[in-house]
C-alpha cells in the first residue's frame, strides 16, 4: 500500500515592503491573501485526515499548516527551509535580473547557487536526507508544507529518482502537490491552486513577481549589504 503525501508551498508572504526594500525571509509572514490562499486549501483538502503534518518551522510555514491542518501543532524541521539566499547587494547591478530571472531556469546545476547563497547541490544535501527521515517514520497520510525551491527539489527526485532540479516546477503561493510512496514515487498533482485552479489570474513565476518589486528599489540605489 502506498503513502499520501500532500506537498505544499506555504502562501503568499511579502518579501519586499511597500518601497521594494528587501525584508529578512525569515521573518516573513502571511499577507491576508495569503490567509486567504490557505483558507482555499484548507477547504481543499477538509476530507482528508492528516497523520502528520511537517513544515521547515519557519512562520510562513507554520502559520500555513495552522491554518490548512488546524488542531495539529507542526513539526518543524529545519532541514527543510528554503533555498538560503546571500546578500542581494553583493550580485552586481548586472547581474541582479538573472540572477532573480534564472534561478529556475531548466535544469538547474548543482553548483548553481540562489541568488548569491547556498546550492542547488547544497539544498540536496540536506533535503533528501530528511525526505529520508520522514518515510522512515509511521504515518498514512501526512502533510508537508515548504517551500518553492525545497518542493522542486522534491518533486524533481520523486519524478526521476536523482538529484535533478527541475526549475520549471513552478510552485504557486499555497499550492497543493499530491504524491504517493509506497516502493516507488506517484506524482499525481503538480501545482493545484485551489483558490484558482486554472491560473487564471498568473502567469508570471514567483521569481518574475519577486525581481518587479526589487528592481525599481535597486534601480534607485537605496540597497545595501
Amino acid at each position: 500500500m502506498r503513502r499520501r503525501l500532500y506537498l505544499m508551498r506555504h502562501a503568499e508572504v511579502a518579501y519586499f515592503d511597500a518601497d521594494g526594500r528587501p525584508r529578512r525571509p525569515a521573518d516573513a509572514t502571511l499577507t491576508a491573501e495569503g490567509e486567504g490562499q490557505a483558507t482555499a486549501a484548507r477547504d481543499a483538502l477538509g476530507g482528508v485526515t492528516f497523520d502528520l503534518v511537517v513544515t521547515s518551522g519557519l512562520a510562513r510555514t507554520d502559520e500555513t499548516a495552522r491554518i490548512v491542518a488546524d488542531g495539529i501543532e507542526p513539526d518543524g524541521r529545519p532541514e527543510l527551509e528554503e533555498l538560503r539566499s546571500g546578500s542581494l547587494a553583493a550580485i552586481a547591478d548586472e547581474e541582479v535580473e538573472a540572477a532573480f530571472l534564472h534561478a529556475f531556469h531548466s535544469v538547474v546545476p548543482e553548483e548553481a547557487r540562489f541568488l548569491g547563497g547556498e546550492s542547488v547541490g547544497e539544498l540536496f544535501d540536506r533535503v533528501l536526507p530528511a525526505l529520508e527521515r520522514l518515510l522512515a517514520e509511521e504515518w498514512d497520510s501526512a502533510l508537508a508544507v515548504l517551500h518553492g525551491g525545497v518542493n522542486r527539489a522534491l518533486l524533481s527526485y520523486a519524478l526521476t529518482g536523482r538529484r535533478l532540479f527541475l526549475g520549471p516546477l513552478e510552485q504557486a503561493p499555497g499550492c497543493i502537490n499530491v504524491l504517493d510512496v509506497g516502493d516507488d514515487w506517484i506524482v499525481r498533482t503538480i501545482g493545484w491552486t485551489p483558490y484558482d485552479p486554472t491560473h487564471h489570474d498568473r502567469r508570471t513565476t514567483t521569481m518574475e513577481e519577486l525581481y518587479g518589486q526589487y528592481a525599481p528599489y535597486r534601480a534607485r540605489g537605496k540597497e545595501t549589504p
